[in-house]
């Protein structure tokens, strides 16, 4: 194992670590648990095209190629004791709403205040993704103006930072698109690494006045171009992703470290509207995997559906939503391995 493959085995099998019923030696010697965490490169142009494809068609899914493997690598070495509840990693796309300012009588302050109300009276923690700056017309590359958060969304923002079960992460700067293209949508896309640099300092430099973590770090269309990874990994512990990622980077396992940083895509049937996601949550909850499954819901979404969807899900997830607190410190853990080499992803 390289050493991103190590972290990963030990990402997956945290909980065994912690207990001491494996050793990071058993991790390394199981060929499952080397299948299961395996650093692939990022795919060619035609493959992605073609990954991007078969998920859409339901022949390449999360739940048989991403799941499966790993629940196969962690019964290998816990038998029975493999079986534990999934801990669901809920994030949210984001706040404030890219539309606040074109339309804040439906997507304003109140509309996410109803969406944290209803995980909140279910006990589900989330990661909500802050968006620094508010733009005007955010599909139009032409456009340029943007605003600050309003009082409304600075007095909701430092009440979810007194909220335990609210974590943050950076989503973008602007989240102005660079084409008109639908299926070529991205914030990041095409930049400099300078201009990169300097959004993403700002972008950070906004949320650390107001007290936030920024240490997650979420894309605007889930689209960056992957020969960024690099630069992405140095500044964040998790860059996240979903299913418009698959056409940048490929379809991957999640979490798996990669490049020294922690990739936690999420894919169909956890990305999606709250009745979408439901009959996913009720099988995984039944099936017993015990690993971290991210979840992606929008706010606006919910909010265009009516909420009813939205409470049924929070009921499902009750109990079983886990802290983003408590991954990032399973991430940390994760880091520290009994080797001292230095290594990325093929």
């Amino acid at each position: 194992m390289i050493l991103d493959e190590l972290r990963s085995a030990r990402l997956l099998f945290g909980d065994a670590l912690a207990a001491g019923t494996v050793t990071e030696r058993e991790l390394e010697a199981a060929p499952e648990v080397a299948d299961a965490v395996r650093a692939l490169a990022v795919p060619s142009a035609p493959l992605r095209a073609w990954q991007r494809v078969q998920t859409k068609r339901g022949r390449l899914t999360y739940e048989e190629h991403a799941v499966a493997p790993m629940v196969v690598a962690r019964r290998a070495l816990l038998g029975e004791q493999a079986a534990a509840p999934p801990r669901f990693l809920v994030r949210v796309d984001g706040f404030p709403h890219v539309e606040a300012w074109d339309d804040p009588e439906r997507y304003g302050t109140p509309t996410f205040a109803r969406f944290r109300q209803v995980l909140q009276e279910a006990g589900v923690p989330f990661l909500v993704a802050v968006l620094p700056r508010v733009p005007k017309r955010y599909a139009d590359p032409k456009e340029e103006a943007w605003r600050e958060h309003d009082p409304s969304e600075l007095a909701m923002l430092q009440e979810l930072r007194r909220d335990p079960d609210v974590a943050f992460g950076v989503h973008g700067l602007d989240h102005r698109t660079r084409s008109t293209n639908p299926r070529k949508q991205s914030e990041w896309a095409r930049r400099a690494p300078k201009q990169l640099v300097g959004r993403l300092d700002d972008a950070d430099a906004v949320l650390r006045a107001q007290g936030l973590p920024t240490d997650v770090f979420v894309a605007p269309f889930d689209r960056f171009d992957a020969h960024d990874w690099p630069l992405f990994a140095r500044r964040y512990a998790v860059v996240t992703g979903g299913p418009e990622s698959i056409g940048r980077m490929g379809f991957h396992r999640t979490p798996l470290w990669r490049g020294g940083t922690v990739h936690l895509p999420s894919y169909a049937p956890f990305y999606g509207k709250a009745r979408e996601v439901l009959p996913a949550v009720e099988r995984a909850v039944e099936e017993q995997s015990g690993l971290w499954i991210p979840i992606v819901l929008h706010a606006g979404w919910e909010a265009d559906a009516g909420w009813s969807d939205l409470e049924a899900l929070a009921g499902a997830l009750s109990g079983t939503a886990a802290r983003w607190s408590g991954f990032m410190d399973a991430v940390a853990e994760s880091k520290r391995t009994g080797r001292s080499d230095e290594g990325s992803s093929r």
